[in-house]
């Protein structure tokens, strides 16, 4: 979905700011498209985002925090927690009103990572950058533009203009979504392998269904399915299958 852009402020509500967040915040993955003459505004739309809840490219953190009675704040660690004393973190914890719990930590933990495992609005997705107008940019301008974002995410080229490297892009973006396509089968007829239907690679057969209409659900008995997942071609199964298989 193409949005409005985002300007300074935004995560605060300015320019329509946390509407268009909304939005992105129910997305699955985000694309940044920058432009290689103007350094910085890739900074100012990944901080509205962060400054919004938004964790891109990053793990959930493995912070495990039950409240208890009694016993006050209770740290305990797998590895060596160098950023942060245990008093520290529980001054922390303390302030989103524990009073007593048992803090499991698997990672050396940053006082960042212990906030976004307590508060309740951080939302974990993809993203990618697209580094458009290469059509027109020099190899050193494209260099310093790479050199500006982050070296752990990916990163594309392409020329919006002379359509350069979109189909690349539009291949990642398919990849990394996790998206699989799902040929559906006509009683009696063939399999249509023109037109699949592209779901989430963690739906069921009965997710299927309910996309196809809401009385196959109601009115399911099985379904028939063929692919590189099923034990033998036309396998038989229930609703709650996987369906990472080829035709159904």
């Amino acid at each position: 979905m193409d949005l409005p852009g985002l300007i300074k402020g935004a995560a605060e509500g300015k320019g329509r700011g946390k509407e268009i967040l909304g939005v992105i915040r129910a997305a699955d993955m985000v694309l940044f498209i920058v432009d290689p003459f103007q350094d910085g505004h890739f900074d100012v739309l990944y901080r509205e985002l962060h400054n919004a809840g938004l964790r891109l490219n990053e793990e959930r953190p493995p912070v495990f925090i039950v409240r208890s009675d009694k016993g006050g704040i209770d740290v305990r660690t797998t590895v060596e927690q160098t950023h942060l004393t245990p008093e520290e973190m529980g001054a922390i914890i303390r302030t989103f009103g524990y009073t007593s719990a048992i803090v499991t930590l698997r990672h050396d933990t940053t006082a960042e990572q212990i906030v976004d495992a307590l508060a309740m609005n951080r939302v974990y997705e993809k993203a990618v950058v697209a580094i458009n107008k290469i059509d027109i940019a020099t190899e050193e301008q494209i260099q310093h533009a790479e050199s500006m974002l982050p070296n752990d995410w990916p990163i594309m080229r392409i020329s919006a203009f002379k359509e350069q490297g979109l189909e690349e892009l539009k291949d990642f973006i398919y990849d990394n979504l996790g998206f699989m396509r799902i040929f559906l089968k006509p009683q009696g007829g063939e399999a249509d392998l023109e037109e699949p239907l592209i779901v989430k690679d963690t739906s069921t057969v009965e997710t299927i269904c309910s996309k196809l209409h809401r009385d196959f659900v109601r009115k399911f008995r099985y379904a028939k399915v063929k692919g590189p997942s099923a034990k033998f071609d036309w396998q038989r199964v229930g609703p709650t299958t996987c369906s990472r298989m080829a035709t159904c």
